[in-house]
């Protein structure tokens, strides 16, 4: 009763419009100054910063330095240099950010930079983080960046756990986290999923979480839907899956699975199970189709049965390893049978160690096949 329930749910959400996916947006900066460039602000931006010409001369555009008043930009460099900016970084944001240069050091950067080194980001992590988002400069010390550490470490635990969800989205910290993040969060736990679970969401994928209300609110609707409860484990990928794409893009990889002849209750029934195989592209999800289909000749009910083959690279995966199978069988070296589509799945360590290294010295070039340096036709 349950599966025809929510059979009946897959066509309209097929068709049903998909919300567009919240953005966030980073004010444009404005020109410091409308004169034109000067040469020594272009000459201290080449030999002091690093800058190649054609990029100081655009970012004389929107910043003016006088000569006589240089040591402020002086006092800038040798402070993010202190804390480990190489010429790259030093370069990037000047590029992004050139009123940095006009920083007070000691009023503005020092504190907002002691703040984030003893909250964790520290060596190259610090450079990396402002030079990604540079907006995490502009945010007061007090009563935004503060606030936010607190909230994020409230819920995610620790400042380690704050770092990593950062380096995976740089405008992670900058955030409208009071009236975007704090309520989805609080929404999702709301709905019944678990914590721990939102949790790992949100560090291991956090744009899933910068969704406006209305977005937020459908995808949990639409994955309910289509039978997955909250508390399901599969319930927080099945909801990623569903937002990192539009209506249009659903559409598309649903054609491209009912073109090899998947029904919807079976598409239904393989993304209950493993919502990421609609997360590759339409490409990836037909070349890998069609190997397993007609190349390996698995069966679809296979493939349904396990959806994560899809998921695995055609020319680094699936093909390799149906390589040196097929050429050990050849040798009468293994009797596999039906035992192909598991040793698709089995780790790395496993298929080297046993299938490959093992019989490399009874078959000259078995490594060069696996490895796909082979001079052979495929």
């Amino acid at each position: 009763m349950g599966t025809k329930v929510a059979m009946r749910n897959l066509l309209p959400l097929l068709q049903k419009r998909f919300l567009s996916t919240s953005s966030s947006s980073t004010p444009t900066l404005s020109p410091l100054s409308t004169a034109p460039s000067s040469s020594f602000t272009v000459d201290f931006l080449i030999k002091s910063c690093g800058l190649p010409s054609k990029s100081a001369l655009a970012v004389s555009q929107k910043l003016q330095l006088d000569e006589k008043s240089i040591q402020k930009p002086q006092s800038v460099l040798e402070f993010l240099k202190a804390h480990g900016f190489k010429e790259t970084h030093v370069v990037k944001l000047i590029e992004k950010r050139p009123d940095v240069l006009r920083r007070g050091v000691d009023t503005n950067l020092k504190p907002k930079f002691e703040f984030l080194i003893a909250n964790g980001f520290v060596g190259n992590l610090l450079p990396e983080l402002i030079t990604s988002n540079p907006n995490v400069l502009e945010r007061a010390l007090e009563s935004n960046m503060k606030p936010c550490f607190e909230y994020f470490k409230s819920i995610l635990g620790s400042n380690d756990m704050i770092v990593a969800a950062s380096k995976r989205c740089a405008v992670f910290l900058t955030y409208d986290w009071k009236s975007i993040i704090q309520p989805n969060v609080e929404l999702l736990i709301k709905e019944g999923v678990p914590e721990e679970r939102v949790v790992k969401m949100i560090v291991a994928q956090p744009r899933i979480i910068y969704q406006r209300r209305d977005r937020m609110v459908y995808a949990i609707n639409a994955v309910k839907n289509l039978g997955l409860e909250p508390k399901a484990a599969m319930f927080i990928y099945a909801l990623r899956s569903i937002l990192s794409m539009n209506e249009f893009t659903w559409k598309k990889k649903i054609e491209v699975m009912k073109s090899f002849g998947w029904t919807e209750e079976e598409i239904l029934r393989a993304f209950k199970q493993y919502p990421f195989q609609l997360s590759s592209s339409e490409e990836k999800m037909r070349k890998s189709m069609d190997f397993l289909l007609n190349t390996i000749k698995m069966e679809r009910q296979a493939i349904i049965a396990c959806p994560k083959f899809l998921m695995y690279s055609t020319e680094k995966r699936l093909r390799p390893r149906y390589d040196v199978l097929k050429i050990l069988k050849s040798k009468k070296l293994i009797e596999i049978g039906k035992k192909t589509n598991y040793l698709l799945t089995v780790s790395e360590k496993n298929f080297l160690e046993n299938y490959v290294t093992k019989y490399a010295d009874k078959v000259p070039g078995l490594l060069e096949v696996y490895r796909g340096t082979a001079k052979t036709e495929r």
